[in-house]
């Protein structure tokens, strides 16, 4: 599985919530529940956007969105790739609700 970063979406991560990619990297591994799926319908896509809270190395918190889908490289070799969407650091209600909905993996 490969994790996919846009050039706007780095940008958008290093200026304005001052995100690293090794952050998110290490919200994924310490992450202890699953994935909730985004239905505001503003927010829909295809595949559906999901996301999560978890905790980096260092304690800090952050709300974590992306699409897991397949791509096919020009090898015609199929691929799981997340998309990371967006992260930042969430307010307590986000917080309250995915501790609430979220399953424990």
């Amino acid at each position: 599985m490969a994790l996919s970063i846009s050039s706007a979406v780095r940008n958008k991560l290093h200026e304005k919530h001052r995100v690293s990619e090794e952050e998110i990297i290490q919200c994924f591994s310490s992450r202890e529940k699953g994935f909730l799926e985004d239905t505001r319908e503003e927010h829909k896509t295809r595949p559906p956007t999901l996301w999560f809270v978890a905790e980096t190395d260092y304690g800090r918190t952050l709300k974590i969105m992306f699409i897991y889908e397949d791509k096919i490289d020009e090898d015609g070799v199929k691929s799981k790739v997340v998309s990371i969407k967006s992260a930042y650091e969430p307010s307590a209600d986000v917080v309250r609700i995915y501790n609430k909905f979220a399953d424990i993996d």
